[in-house]
């Protein structure tokens, strides 16, 4: 077998499993199973919760990460090595161990104090965007810092030569150059926040119309062995997620 082969059969394995997974939603579609589930009041709340809270995450990431990934991508500093370690934190601590952190973060001295001035964020929508938060913002820094880094430095050295700040440097060249990469690292840390449950579920709790995000929602149901309405509910998301990235993709192919 040549390597043509087999890659291309090691992508279509891959790719026919996921299919399998996708299709097995569909042995419990029933039409009006589907309305009904999709049009009840706790969906469409858990929907419109799981898109909005997902959207702040994901801007709170994207307006953070991209100064510490240009500090990361540009820079060198003391410490830099044991930042680039940390920021990688939630890729290899489990969701669930995040938010136990955050958690235990609220009932130390800092925490209660900020608490005591209004800050709360344990079993509140709060919760649910820093949780989201704190899952993503590492893949942010990660994504946007590999797209900084296929940069050259000296377009900004040319334009800084030619009178322009650090600051609009970046702004007029490297920003636009980076503007795919950009839209790549909001849209897949959008989808990673869409998804997330863990991290959620420990910080804001499972309380439906109030914390019950689209991922809680599919669990609660699980939980009480309605596997119909769980495969609707897992559709639904799988659907959101895969539209999103294929309406991506064709952007970045007409030159976006």
């Amino acid at each position: 077998m040549n390597l043509r082969r087999l890659t291309l059969s090691a992508a279509l394995v891959i790719t026919l499993f996921y299919i399998a997974l996708i299709l097995s939603l569909f042995y419990f579609f029933k039409r009006d199973l589907f309305l009904e589930t999709l049009l009840s009041p706790r969906t469409l709340f858990s929907l419109r919760l799981s898109l909005l809270c997902a959207t702040l995450a994901s801007l709170l990431s994207l307006w953070l990460g991209l100064p510490a990934a240009y500090a990361l991508s540009r820079f060198d500093f003391p410490g830099k090595r044991l930042v680039d370690t940390l920021l990688e934190l939630p890729l290899v601590v489990s969701p669930a161990a995040l938010g136990a952190m955050i958690l235990i973060f609220f009932y130390q001295p800092v925490g209660a104090w900020l608490a005591a001035r209004g800050l709360t964020f344990v079993f509140a929508v709060k919760g649910i965007v820093l949780a989201q938060f704190v899952t993503t913002a590492g893949l942010a820094v990660r994504l946007l810092k590999a797209t900084l880094d296929e940069i050259p430095p000296r377009y900004e050295e040319v334009a800084r030569t030619l009178g322009a700040t650090p600051l609009k440097a970046f702004l007029t060249v490297t920003l636009p150059l980076s503007r795919r990469g950009i839209l790549s690292a909001l849209v897949l840390t959008w989808a990673k926040a869409l998804g997330e449950f863990g991290a959620t579920i420990t910080v804001a709790g499972a309380m439906p119309l109030r914390t019950e995000t689209l991922p809680i929602a599919i669990f609660m149901r699980l939980s009480t062995a309605d596997i119909p309405g769980t495969a609707v509910l897992t559709l639904i998301l799988v659907a959101i997620g895969l539209c999103v990235l294929y309406g991506v993709h064709r952007l970045g192919e007409s030159g976006l």
